[in-house]
């Protein structure tokens, strides 16, 4: 069975416009009830924990989705706006057969929604999803009204989240020292992250953390760090850091204002736990991870796997793996020792961990470690495009031969859009330039 409705995050659609309507968030949280609580032994109705980010439509699906998840008799707790991976963790604590979180991450206000999570805080596999899509067709069914389940607005849920985030920290570490600028994107971080960082001592400027509904993401984020590199100047504070509008991924910034993607945050965040003694296994990325981490890696003798595009594939690779650090160079950052899924919040607190071990400012624990320059364009096709086929393999072949063999070529399709991804990377920038466009001018 094709999902129709999931994609590689969860749903996601823009608001108003099939299938993100609250009909179809009534359907799919009846549906959901009934296929993640098909195993429910106990006669106390099973529950779910639902919040959201800060879109204006996020109220209006939550009492859809409430309302679904009734007439399956289950039970929900609404925390209102919280990060996504706050989500996953109250699914845990609160012993819930379902987590959902309300959100559609780092896109516009009128996209909107959901992300499932099973009770040990992971995303739902594919076959649940196709199991769910399969119910929504046949209608609902309600169960009897003595078995209707309840709701219940959970307002400890931002102070418990919290004391998970600081309980991931060591005691020992002096973080009185930094200056930071926070970028909460009008999002679910807007009233959390500032009080995490301040509970540490740590002096904390806040921009971007007064959300209207219309304004997550704005100009503002781990996507648009722009007034995030102005102000981290401005401030003469020590780095910033960036989320996105559910909070599970991270982008930093130097006091210079330059950008650190994920790529440079995983690789001080694994230099940190080999030294801390705590890596176990090898690191996941994915394939848009930078050959240079992945050189790194090699060079330190620490096994190395790259997943498919996505945080829910790097988590389940570490799982297969039995490992624990992984992520993207998006900011998704996932470190199965302390949560069971990426979390921006942690990733921060870890970087922070990071520089404070060594002593170190963001610029200078980065020395001796740089990424190389990457290429990435987008081709419009009409058709699919067999990769494998002697032409084309023959072309990728020359590609690479144009950055001297010391670079990386990928080409993958889109899942979502008629796009073929052409992406090169080599030490020599202007190599790498004429390897891609090569690809663009003579792929059939």
């Amino acid at each position: 069975m094709k999902r129709r409705f999931f994609g590689t995050d969860g749903i996601r659609g823009k608001t108003g416009q099939h299938p993100i309507t609250p009909d179809f968030f009534v359907k799919l949280g009846f549906a959901a009830g009934k296929v993640l609580t098909e195993n429910h032994k106990s006669k106390v109705n099973p529950s779910v924990v639902i919040g959201k980010d800060t879109r204006i439509s996020g109220y209006m699906f939550e009492s859809a989705l409430e309302a679904g998840f009734s007439a399956a008799g289950v039970d929900t707790y609404l925390t209102g706006p919280l990060p996504t991976p706050g989500i996953a963790y109250l699914t845990q604590e609160l012993e819930s057969e379902i987590g959902v979180s309300i959100t559609a991450s780092h896109n516009p206000f009128d996209d909107n929604g959901v992300k499932f999570f099973t009770k040990n805080g992971e995303k739902i596999s594919e076959a649940m999803e196709e199991k769910i899509e399969a119910l929504m067709d046949e209608g609902i069914q309600s169960v009897s009204p003595d078995q209707l389940g309840k709701a219940r607005r959970l307002d400890e849920a931002q102070e418990r989240y919290i004391r998970f985030c600081l309980n991931t920290v060591p005691k020992t570490y002096n973080f009185k020292k930094f200056k930071i600028v926070i970028d909460c994107a009008h999002g679910a971080t807007y009233q959390v992250a500032p009080k995490v960082f301040k509970a540490l001592g740590i002096q904390t400027v806040v921009i971007n953390n007064q959300p209207d509904g219309l304004n997550i993401n704005l100009n503002a984020g781990s996507t648009h760090p722009e007034l995030l590199e102005k102000a981290v100047v401005e401030q003469k504070a020590d780095l910033g850091l960036a989320f996105d509008g559910d909070g599970d991924r991270l982008i930093a910034v130097d006091s210079t204002g330059r950008i650190i993607d994920g790529d440079e945050i995983l690789y001080l965040i694994l230099n940190y736990f080999q030294k801390q003694k705590m890596l176990s296994g090898g690191l996941v990325g994915t394939l848009m991870t930078n050959l240079a981490l992945e050189e790194k890696c090699k060079s330190w003798d620490i096994p190395f796997e790259r997943a498919n595009v996505g945080d829910r594939y790097v988590s389940e690779a570490l799982r297969q793996k039995k490992w624990q650090l992984g992520g993207e160079n998006s900011g998704h950052i996932v470190m199965l020792n302390f949560h069971s899924t990426g979390d921006g919040i942690i990733s921060a607190l870890q970087l922070l961990c990071a520089l404070a071990a060594e002593n170190q400012s963001l610029q200078e624990s980065l020395q001796g470690f740089s990424l190389y320059p990457q290429k990435l364009i987008n081709v419009p096709i009409k058709e699919k495009m067999d990769l494998n086929s002697s032409q084309n393999q023959n072309l990728i072949k020359q590609a690479h031969e144009i950055m001297k063999g010391e670079g990386r070529v990928l080409i993958r399709p889109s899942g979502t859009q008629p796009l073929l991804r052409i992406m090169t990377e080599g030490p020599d920038a202007g190599l790498v330039e004429q390897s891609v466009q090569f690809l663009k001018d003579n792929l059939k």
